[in-house]
């Protein structure tokens, strides 16, 4: 259910305490009126009996789980109804799912959207795996806070926190436990994506550390959900096409997650090592046994190479891939299913101390057979890497060279010289075929 306003005008829809009136602004004397923006749409409030629209009473046939939301795409604004689902309470009050089917379906060619999740504690390099994830399907996404593309649209589950930082603080909860989270409107609304609904989903700012109104989310070929529970409840797995941990040790975590909070978001060292402290119970409890159901396990330990290595440095980083996964097929090394040991170091691969080595064979991860790929050590020139993926197989890659030109590509990222930056773009690889596969679409490869 829909009505098209007029594109060079904005209606805000507000409840008095006893009409529901519509208003006309001009939109560039909308600063002034008391209603939030978000995105690019503006928020009205809550419908109970009826809405004056240009002069007509329109009658709403739900008296307090309906509510509208002014949308603007492109050059035209409409009203779209939402409507409540379970887990549209408390905080999550103006949170919904629109009554009717996104129109981007048909203005895209959306027939069923691929739902991938990414589980991983904080600052263990889920930015950096998604921004060599959108590299390979050659898109682009928009810097708001959910960022969303032609292809790709990347959720934030953070966003379904139920507690603002001092709430959380209040009650010396961290944001890993359950009770700090809304898992059933989490269910709700990437369900409702999945069968092409548009959502308003709430939005968790780690700027402020408050929740702020809800965004429009709309369907997308792609739906990439990433954070601390992705598949936590059950009823999420059942939902997902896809699913890669990033396991990274405590030794390694900590020093990943000093450079990024120092770094970029100026927090203190000491406020940094207790925040690492208090979150490993709730971590060791929720999080981390996501692991033992993922599809593909990013794992990034410290090297074997030098004896009671401090700096960390250099990384040993395995490749853990499910067998028997329809529509996933594993990564080996020169012969499927053998076990083998290489020191590839000599006239084709450059290699510094304390030099390089990988490994590969079967085994077995909490009860699921598995194939591991490992290598430890750095790479000291990434253009080498034509001559390790020439030995690599079952790839996806669509050109020979595509793995070497995707790490050329961001070879300032985070994990470009080492095992952690290869299995990444591995693992970015096996999405876009699973797509291909799933849809019966093609993603033409990115090109230099």
């Amino acid at each position: 259910m829909g009505f098209v306003l007029p594109s060079t005008t904005s209606y805000v829809v507000y409840k008095s305490s006893s009409t529901i009136k519509s208003k006309k602004y001009n939109k560039r004397n909308y600063s002034s009126v008391s209603r939030v923006q978000v995105g690019g749409s503006k928020i009205s409030s809550w419908l109970s009996n009826r809405l004056l629209f240009q002069g007509k009473e329109i009658n709403t046939t739900r008296k307090t789980t309906t509510k509208y939301w002014i949308i603007t795409v492109s050059s035209q604004t409409a009203l779209e109804e939402f409507v409540n689902c379970s887990g549209s309470k408390g905080v999550h009050e103006s949170a919904g799912i629109s009554r009717s089917k996104s129109k981007v379906l048909r203005n895209k060619g959306i027939e069923r959207p691929v739902i991938i999740g990414v589980a991983a504690d904080s600052g263990c390099g889920k930015s950096t795996f998604l921004r060599r994830v959108n590299e390979i399907f050659g898109t682009k996404v928009s810097q708001s806070h959910t960022p969303q593309g032609e292809l790709v649209t990347v959720i934030c589950l953070d966003d379904f926190h139920t507690l603002d930082r001092k709430g959380r603080a209040e009650k010396k909860v961290t944001a890993l436990n359950p009770e700090a989270n809304n898992f059933e409107l989490m269910y709700q609304q990437i369900a409702a994506l999945k069968e092409g609904y548009d959502i308003m989903k709430p939005i968790y700012n780690h700027q402020t550390g408050l929740i702020d109104p809800p965004e429009l989310i709309q369907p997308n070929h792609i739906i990439v959900i990433e954070g601390l529970h992705p598949w936590y409840d059950a009823r999420m797995k059942q939902l997902l096409d896809f699913t890669v941990y990033l396991d990274i040790s405590d030794e390694v975590k900590v020093a990943w997650k000093i450079q990024r909070d120092m770094a970029e978001r100026g927090h203190k060292l000491e406020n940094i090592l207790a925040s690492i402290e208090s979150r490993k119970p709730d971590f060791q409890q929720y999080i981390d046994p996501q692991k033992k159901d993922a599809v593909a396990v990013i794992q990034v330990l410290p090297t074997r190479l030098i004896p009671d290595d401090t700096e960390k440095k250099v990384l040993r980083v395995r490749l853990i891939q499910r067998e028997g996964i329809q529509g996933f097929q594993s990564v080996y090394l020169y012969d499927e299913g053998s076990t083998i040991d290489w020191i590839p170091c000599g006239r084709k691969l450059t290699c510094s101390y304390p030099g390089i080595k990988f490994h590969y064979g079967p085994d077995n991860w909490y009860n699921h057979d598995v194939s591991v790929l490992e290598v430890d050590g750095n790479f000291e020139k990434l253009e080498e890497l034509i001559y390790i993926e020439s030995h690599l197989n079952n790839t996806s890659t669509k050109f020979y060279g595509e793995i070497t030109q995707q790490l050329l590509r961001n070879s300032s990222a985070p994990g470009s010289n080492n095992g952690t930056g290869l299995f990444q773009v591995l693992t970015a690889l096996k999405m876009r075929q699973l797509y291909e596969e799933l849809t019966g679409k093609s993603i033409a490869p990115v090109l230099v």
